[in-house]
């Protein structure tokens, strides 16, 4: 019977001790990912470590699609990003991006980006979004873009009422950006940029509900149709004086301030992550933890953005299953102590019994010398 108690608890160890071995990794990794929350560079860092831990030719497979797609800046993404985790790549792919990095900055090639940003208003690019922005600086972009939601809005026509926010908070923030010698350029790029998503249909649909809301509070309908029924691409100062009345600033600090942080990110990690933050944001909060993302990673981001997804931003897990992680490992250590306290208990009870037995035994045997020894004395 004792035997089996000590037995027991010895199973008890060992199957608690098992359970830890294998709970460990899970709950050490939640444990980090709940302590990095907060901090979506630390969090990225966790996240890529363990994406990357057992599948390292992921980069070099990224890098072979980027390339395959034109798109050098994505490949070069990677690269920084295989530089900075000390993942090998190839020279000869190495030598590839840096000839697609090359070929992309060309001065052909941006006169040509820029041409078609500046009259289309589409930007995907650093040159293309140079040439949007100079054309929202001179105001012809955000103009045209009012100007032609506007007369949708006053002819009962489907309206974008958040290109129409966005192009009439660019016009109140082009005025800022002349008087402080470019201090809200970043403000100014970051509106553009989330006015050409838009347009692409490249913003996240929870972002786009938000956004849609702000958007429409800083319109003033009735003054702006007036305006827009009177206004020209052709009389750009009469114009914009007539839009902006419409605008009410003192609504508009939502979008101003996703503005500032997707101008962050451009203007860290380049045009196109900036893109990709907008695509995979459900709100302002998401935009803000990528800008401190593309603060501290720079040209990594868009390669972490495209491997982790929203996930690089925060717990994509719930922190209740998380914690479950940690609490089970607790637990397991928990029963884990308690078996080997049980065993303890038990393996020194049965010493102090043995000990005890063979002291009585040996009192005992004490006891009978001298009995003995009267009975042979006698004999």
């Amino acid at each position: 019977m004792k035997r089996a108690r000590i037995g027991s608890a010895l199973a008890g160890t060992t199957v608690c001790a098992v359970v830890c071995a294998l709970l460990w990794p899970h709950a050490r990794d939640a444990g980090a990912i709940l302590a990095a929350q907060d901090d979506p560079a630390a969090l990225s860092d966790i996240r890529l470590n363990s994406a990357l831990r057992d599948n390292q030719p992921v980069i070099a497979a990224n890098i072979e699609a980027a390339l395959a797609a034109d798109d050098a800046d994505l490949a070069n993404s990677f690269v920084e990003l295989a530089r900075e985790k000390d993942i090998p790549v190839a020279d000869e792919l190495s030598r590839r991006v840096s000839e697609a990095v090359t070929e992309e900055n060309s001065s052909s090639h941006f006169a040509k980006r820029f041409a078609t940003g500046f009259v289309t208003g589409n930007a995907d690019d650093v040159a293309s979004l140079s040439g949007t922005v100079t054309g929202d600086l001179f105001v012809f972009g955000d103009i045209r873009d009012v100007v032609r939601e506007g007369k949708h809005l006053a002819m009962g026509e489907d309206t974008d009422r958040l290109v129409l926010g966005l192009a009439a908070a660019g016009l109140a923030v082009t005025a800022v950006t002349y008087v402080s010698v470019g201090g809200a350029a970043p403000v100014r790029a970051g509106l553009t940029l989330v006015k050409d998503a838009r347009k692409a249909g490249r913003l996240g649909e929870g972002l786009t509900k938000w956004a849609g809301r702000s958007a429409r509070e800083v319109v003033d309908a009735p003054m702006l149709q007036h305006a827009v029924a009177s206004g020209s691409v052709m009389r750009p100062g009469q114009t914009m004086t007539a839009i902006r009345a419409a605008f009410r600033a003192e609504k508009a600090g939502g979008l101003v301030r996703l503005a500032k942080d997707v101008g962050r990110v451009g203007e860290k990690a380049g045009a196109r992550s900036a893109l990709e933050t907008l695509k995979i944001a459900e709100g302002p909060k998401d935009v803000a933890r990528a800008a401190r993302l593309a603060e501290s990673k720079g040209g990594q981001t868009r390669a972490i953005l495209k491997l982790l997804g929203r996930g690089a931003l925060l717990l994509a897990a719930g922190a209740f299953n998380l914690s479950l992680w940690v609490f089970s490992a607790l637990l397991a250590l928990f029963g884990l102590l308690s078996s080997i306290k049980a065993t303890t208990e038990r393996l020194t009870y049965a010493w102090i019994r043995r000990k005890k037995a063979r002291r009585l035994r040996q009192q005992a045997a004490a006891a009978a010398q001298p009995a003995l020894a009267v009975a042979n004395a006698g004999g």
